[in-house]
């Protein structure tokens, strides 16, 4: 079956997109909203030595700090308005989808609809501002102990709070606006441009080291090469689904007419989990170098522990992928019950055939994804530790920005966002269609 981007590609001119008017509109308004994304990147936070943070940051862009930076589109190295990111939004997203798993009242909603999804989504709001205000506060306070504040105090640990928060808040509302008048996922779309804006340096970065002669012709090659065959591999993986048969039974609803009697798919994806894994795998590692670079007496088995799990060692990547492996299977058991499915088919008829409906369906659902999510878990290690091999062979100036984290947000956000403007591009060539029929109709 071809792909959401094949499908553009075949339907894809200029007359449709002049005649998709409302689409047009949708670009404009998601192109404009990332515009103003990337502005408030570069506005500095009030209060800040630029040129003490920009050396203090330099010596630790390699740990906790280069993953926020890279998610944040450089305005933590800036130490901008921005400097959160989405990444409170996103925390506060999982928890809530966490607890709903374990509360019976957050359970309830989550069955309830459209009317639940606003209260989970209102929770959801509620943790970003209490997650926001705790990350400020602790920027504040780090900031003010590494001498980089003009002057530090009270004052400026309350300025630091609201401006960080009110650039989440910000930030959030600009994603749901993305998600609702424009074209594609906005959250999604606001992490991918910021990790876009940063390529362009980075491919700086690699010429420069091939002319310099620190990388040789044939290693800059080679890591295009692999550059190439990840992004493959990813559209690959992604796109692919395990689809169980569902079967409805016939019903008579009269005495000469029956309905039913249809068969459906149950699409499963190889990677329920997404991009989560590699990036709270890749959190939890570097905390301790996070910690030790900003701290200057540091305990002797905290300096151990650092050397063992930095970039490259044997350690930090046997870890980095148990990590990665374990948050597949813990994220995926978050994201998608079994039981619930079953009920749900059970509900309205369906069943697999061979499967009595009920707990065997459940059981068959669950031994069906516990496979796919084993292949996936194998498959984001291969992605995310091919970077690692790569950085700790050619040095640090391929780290972030080609890693597997960020080439997984830049492919899935690109599918999602091409598969949207293929249905709005549908949609309005059906709504031609129809007007047509009726305009022919009408006189006739």
């Amino acid at each position: 079956m071809a792909s959401a981007a094949e499908q553009l590609a075949a339907n894809l001119n200029f007359s449709s997109f002049a005649k998709a008017t409302e689409l047009r509109q949708r670009i404009w308004f998601t192109l404009g909203a990332l515009i103003v994304f990337r502005i408030g990147t570069y506005i500095p936070m009030p209060g800040i030595d630029p040129a003490a943070f920009k050396s203090a940051f330099d010596g630790q862009s390699q740990g906790i700090l280069g993953i926020f930076n890279m998610l944040a589109g450089g305005a933590v190295g800036r130490m901008a308005i921005f400097a959160l990111g989405i990444m409170p939004y996103i925390s506060a997203s999982i928890i809530v989808q966490l607890l709903a798993t374990v509360s019976p009242r957050l359970e309830a909603l989550k069955k309830e609809g459209e009317a639940g999804r606003k209260a989970l989504n209102q929770y959801t709001r509620m943790g970003t501002v209490v997650l926001a205000a705790i990350q400020a506060f602790g920027i504040g306070a780090g900031l003010q102990n590494s001498g980089v504040v003009v002057n530090p105090g009270p004052f400026f640990l309350a300025s630091t709070v609201i401006t960080l928060t009110g650039g989440v808040m910000f930030l959030m509302w600009l994603g749901e606006q993305i998600t609702s008048r424009g074209v594609g996922n906005g959250i999604s779309l606001i992490i991918f441009s910021g990790i876009v804006a940063a390529y362009p340096a980075a491919f700086y970065n690699v010429f420069e080291s091939g002319r310099n002669g620190s990388v040789s012709p044939f290693g800059i090659v080679f890591f295009f090469a692999i550059l190439v065959a990840t992004i493959l591999l990813i559209v690959y993986v992604e796109r692919a689904q395990r689809r169980l048969l569902v079967q409805y039974p016939k019903r008579q609803v009269s005495q000469n007419r029956q309905t039913g009697g249809e068969s459906s798919h149950l699409p499963l994806k190889i990677n329920t989990a997404g991009v989560i894994p590699p990036i709270f795998a890749s959190s939890l590692l570097l905390l301790p170098l996070t910690f030790l670079q900003f701290q200057k007496d540091a305990p002797e088995w905290l300096q151990t522990i650092a050397i063992y799990v930095n970039h490259g060692k044997p350690l930090y990547m046997a870890l980095y992928g148990l990590l990665i492996v374990f948050f597949c299977f813990f994220y995926t058991a978050i994201v998608f019950n079994p039981a619930d499915t079953a009920d749900n088919l059970k509900k309205y008829g369906g069943f697999i055939p061979g499967i009595r409906p009920g707990k065997r369906t459940a059981d068959y659902i669950d031994y069906v994804l516990t496979r796919l999510t084993a292949v996936g878990a194998l498959y984001m290690v291969i992605v995310c530790l091919v970077p690692e091999f790569i950085l700790n062979t050619y040095g640090q100036g391929f780290a972030w920005h080609f890693g597997g984290t960020s080439l997984l947000i830049l492919v899935s956000t690109t599918m999602d966002t091409v598969a949207q403007i293929q249905s709005h591009l549908l949609a309005h060539q059906y709504e031609g269609l129809i007007k047509k029929s009726r305009l022919k109709g009408a006189r006739r």
